[in-house]
């Protein structure tokens, strides 16, 4: 959902050559084992006027700054080397940036809590404690819908999934094939529902400014997750995310508690079954 307007503007995918004028450039990313190296194209772009992502960001700088700003945005992106100094004056664990990466496999960022290293007086970790809240949405949305089941949903990816690239339809981690559009639920939710598991039902958020948001046709699956909540993947359940509803201080999107009421689905003419399996759920 970007609005009432969006810009799509396609770039050269990471899998693409990136040649700029100082020859083919490489972006350098980090794994999940804080590992930072760089990453080359091999393909030959899919277009000769696909820009990459850099080149799109410098431009646009350019175009909308101009003298005003003292960034030579558009000198940097004819050598990507050129970004990672600029790096590497700020972050000190950056230094010698561009040497770095030319090492097979790269190098790791240190992480000192991943080696108990803490800075702090004692030289320990420090836990502090917090009041659970007692009046987010889910609770507000509870006391209006005495009539209703209200439950949390959290949004989550499959393991076929890299954040919203969706690579297949199976999710091994939690025993799930051949199909996205479920809903992980408590048994004892199930039952108290009156459904079963496997049936198919509709979910709505439950925000209380009037506007109406639901994703449709949704199957249980009866899951060890704690009761009164409820899992399901995204982006299908993206429009359920109200836009004025979103974390304290950090502002990002409440992704992670949604409050929604699930209601049986309608079949109808245009429905496909799925012939789904599930196995381990």
């Amino acid at each position: 959902m970007h609005g009432r307007e969006a810009l799509i503007l396609p770039c050269l995918g990471r899998t693409e050559i990136d040649v700029q004028a100082a020859g083919p450039q490489g972006v350098t990313v980090e794994d999940s084992m804080s590992m930072v190296h760089v990453s080359l194209g091999i393909n030959p772009p899919a277009s000769e006027h696909l820009l990459s992502e850099p080149a799109i960001v410098a431009r646009m700088a350019a175009a909308t700054l101009g003298a005003r700003s003292k960034t030579p945005w558009l000198w940097m992106i004819e050598d990507y080397g050129r970004i990672r100094d600029k790096i590497e004056a700020v972050f000190d664990e950056f230094f010698d940036f561009n040497e770095r990466i030319k090492v097979p496999g790269g190098f790791r960022l240190r992480n000192t809590a991943g080696e108990r290293i803490w800075a702090t007086e004692p030289g320990k970790a420090v836990f502090f404690t917090h009041a659970v809240p007692q009046d987010t949405p889910v609770h507000r949305a509870r006391a209006r819908q005495l009539d209703q089941v209200v439950f949390t949903l959290l949004t989550t990816r499959s393991h076929d999934q890299y954040n919203t690239t969706i690579y297949g339809m199976d999710d091994r981690y939690r025993g799930v094939f051949g199909q996205r559009r479920v809903v992980f639920i408590n048994p004892a939710d199930i039952a108290q529902l009156g459904l079963k598991d496997g049936d198919w039902v509709d979910l709505r958020t439950a925000w209380g400014d009037g506007a109406e948001r639901r994703a449709d046709r949704f199957r249980l699956v009866a899951y060890d997750i704690p009761r009164g909540n409820l899992a399901a993947y995204y982006p299908e359940t993206n429009p359920l995310v109200a836009l004025s509803s979103t974390a304290i201080g950090a502002g990002t999107p409440t992704s992670k508690s949604i409050p929604v009421i699930l209601v049986p689905h309608e079949a109808t003419g245009s429905d496909q079954q799925a012939d789904t399996t599930f196995a381990g759920a």
